[in-house]
């Protein structure tokens, strides 16, 4: 009974040592919480872990000092301070993994995102994001690494693992060729610049801000509050818009169809009354021109800038629905007309004598000089001087065939005489 109730004292007297050692961390850490804000945050986070470890630091002593390395009457001691050396590696752990967040936290908050330009701050922020997370899982390996060499034997088994690791590793790079490659895309985005946390972003036809980053995926934020989720290996294989990239600066434009009675010259002053009113202009860019004049209506165009993209989509409303009221209220001839013609169906006109046509007149034979012409060929053919004798047959009976139907010769034959 005598080592059970030293076991129990000494467990007593490191809890007692435990809570006096939890009071002054937690006095030390208020006194340096009034000169700085960093003590309040280092004290909030490893509170818990800190004092885990305190506790088993202290209840292995006690059990080690209190029970005496004596196989044959406590043959399981061994394996309590075996257990004991567990915990302590995995409270160990939990506070390094709580002490690396408290220290990326610390650099993170000189990097303030709550500011007009903040593009460095957001690449500090998602290259802090993803060593956080690397961070954690080395020391997770590295404790889990330890857990495992304090068993006997896993030293004679990491030759027979060593000896197939080619294999393993072999057959590990095919089954996990797509998550090693989404991880090595997310240290790429992490460390290229190409995407950062709070960056607008077009993505698939969605508008929208990347709202986290990890090692395998990226969550973008979308305009309606939906998450797409996509994989890192996205942002390096596909083209996509990143509207913040270099500055949050944007340039929109806002388009009209007007009639043609409408005056450019005093929508340019219209337009620099309606951005005066209006603190979503940033002062960089106003134009206003006619960009196209065809069927019937006059394409007018306003370019203007804001600082963000919000704020371009607020301002371009704006001024269409100022603009659209200007005229409406000031300028009703200028908006945008359907013209159509009316004619009237011309009425019959009577049928006339066809007029001659003034084809003939440069016809060959058309005209007086023609007709002269035309009867060089089909007129009568001059026998003054032949005598009827001499005419051949043949020409004699094409002459009798020129004779008008009623001459009497026809009946008493040849004439007798020319």
């Amino acid at each position: 009974m005598a080592p059970l109730i030293r076991l129990l004292v000494a467990v007593g007297f490191a809890l007692l040592l435990t809570a006096a050692t939890a009071l002054v961390l937690h006095l030390v850490f208020r006194a340096l919480a009034r000169r700085g804000r960093w003590a309040a945050v280092l004290s909030r986070r490893t509170k818990h872990p800190t004092r885990t470890v305190v506790l088993v630091a202290f209840l292995w002593t006690a059990f080690a000092s209190s029970i005496r390395p004596d196989a044959r009457l406590y043959p399981w001691r061994d394996d309590v301070t075996h257990g004991f050396l567990i915990v302590t590696i995995a409270a160990g752990a939990w506070l390094a993994c709580e002490l690396a967040i408290f220290l990326e936290d610390l650099g993170l908050h000189r990097y303030r995102v709550d500011v007009p330009d903040n593009r460095v701050a957001r690449r500090i922020r998602t290259q802090v994001l993803i060593i956080r997370r690397l961070t954690v899982v080395v020391v997770v390996v590295i404790a889990v690494g330890s857990i495992l060499l304090t068993f006997r034997g896993i030293e004679a088994a990491g030759a027979s693992v060593l000896a197939s690791a080619g294999l393993i590793s072999v057959i590990a790079g095919i089954a996990a060729q797509s998550t090693l490659g989404n991880v090595f895309a997310g240290m790429q985005l992490a460390f290229s610049g190409a995407v950062r946390v709070d960056d607008v972003v077009v993505v698939e036809q969605q508008w929208g801000r990347i709202e986290e980053i990890t090692l395998t995926y990226v969550v973008v934020h979308l305009w309606d509050d939906r998450r797409f989720m996509l994989p890192s290996t996205y942002f390096t294989t596909t083209p996509f818009e990143n509207w913040t990239r270099t500055s949050s600066e944007l340039l929109g434009s806002v388009d009209f169809d007007l009639d043609w009675r409408v005056s450019p010259g005093q929508m340019r002053t219209e337009l620099d009354r309606i951005l005066v009113t209006t603190d979503l202009w940033d002062g960089r860019t106003k134009v206003l021109q006619v960009t196209d004049a065809v069927n019937g209506l006059v394409h007018v165009r306003i370019l203007v800038t804001a600082h963000d993209a919000p704020g371009l989509f607020d301002l371009r409303c704006y001024v269409r629905e100022e603009m659209i009221a200007w005229i409406q209220r000031t300028h009703p001839d200028a908006l945008p007309l359907q013209r159509v013609m009316m004619v009237d169906p011309t009425p019959d006109r009577p049928r006339s004598r066809r007029e001659p046509s003034t084809a003939t007149s440069s016809a060959l034979f058309g005209g007086d000089e023609g007709s002269d012409r035309a009867a060089l060929f089909t007129g009568p053919i001059q026998t003054s001087g032949i005598r009827p004798d001499q005419i051949p047959p043949a020409d004699a009976a094409w002459q009798r065939t020129r004779r008008a139907p009623h001459d009497p010769r026809d009946a008493s034959g040849p004439a007798a005489g020319p």
